[in-house]
């Protein structure tokens, strides 16, 4: 009899002790996170793609809607004997001018050099970047020693998605990610789009691309294409907006 009961008693011992192991093999992952958590961090979760970090920045598409409308990129008459594809640029009125022939232009607004730092001369595209790092010039970093040495390319820099080189000078053509700044007097010399508008510039222009600057005081005269005006069938009037057919 005491063998019996002996025996009932290790059977349910190792019962006991077989539901005990079940048991914390089911909770086996919850103790793992509350003990994670007592530790002050999270179990890491594995993540099933990679960051992408090759997609480059994207270009803001609304850029040109705070612009005022004399800025804003549009097709112009431009009496003018420099050949299609020439880069002119309207230092006093702050326009840059893309000569597409026949007596028009694709007129663009832009920021110029602040007060001491206008210049005039004739100068080529010798290199064209898509957002470009910034090596500020030594003659800047002398002006404003806080400058940073090096930026990479990206919104957040100054020269913004584009920048088309001119010569050997450190002059540029490029964006900006300040709008507010186009149609003023505000860089040290270089001429400056919004980010639309020098993206849409550097989809036309070449290395080799001729650029002339003209001086604060050589204005040019130019007048906006007016819309032409259609007779359609029904009788009815349709207006062709120039500027779509050089978009």
């Amino acid at each position: 009899m005491t063998k019996l009961v002996s025996g009932q008693r290790c059977l349910l011992q190792r019962t006991a002790s077989m539901i005990a192991i079940a048991t914390v093999l089911v909770l086996a992952p919850g103790l793992t996170v509350a003990h994670a958590q007592s530790l002050g961090y999270a179990p890491v979760e594995q993540q099933a793609f990679p960051p992408d970090e090759s997609t480059a920045p994207a270009i803001t598409q609304d850029e040109d809607s705070q612009l005022p409308d004399r800025l804003r990129r549009t097709v112009v008459n431009l009496d003018t004997r420099e050949a299609p594809g020439t880069i002119i640029i309207d230092t006093g009125n702050t326009y840059l001018y893309y000569v597409l022939g026949g007596g028009r232009a694709l007129r663009y607004g832009v920021g110029v050099g602040r007060e001491g730092f206008t210049w005039a001369g004739v100068q080529t595209v010798t290199r064209k970047a898509e957002w470009p790092d910034w090596h500020p010039p030594a003659q800047m970093i002398a002006r404003q020693p806080y400058l940073p040495r090096f930026m990479a390319g990206g919104p957040g820099n100054p020269l913004g998605a584009r920048a088309m080189y001119l010569g050997s000078s450190e002059y540029r053509i490029h964006g900006t990610n300040d709008p507010s700044t186009i149609g003023k007097f505000v860089s040290s010399g270089c001429i400056r789009l919004t980010n639309e508008d020098v993206s849409d510039l550097f989809s036309r222009v070449q290395v080799g691309t001729k650029v002339v600057v003209l001086p604060k005081g050589g204005a040019l005269q130019a007048r906006a294409v007016a819309p032409r005006v259609t007779s359609m069938p029904s009788g009815r009037q349709a207006m062709s907006l120039p500027v779509a057919a050089v978009n």
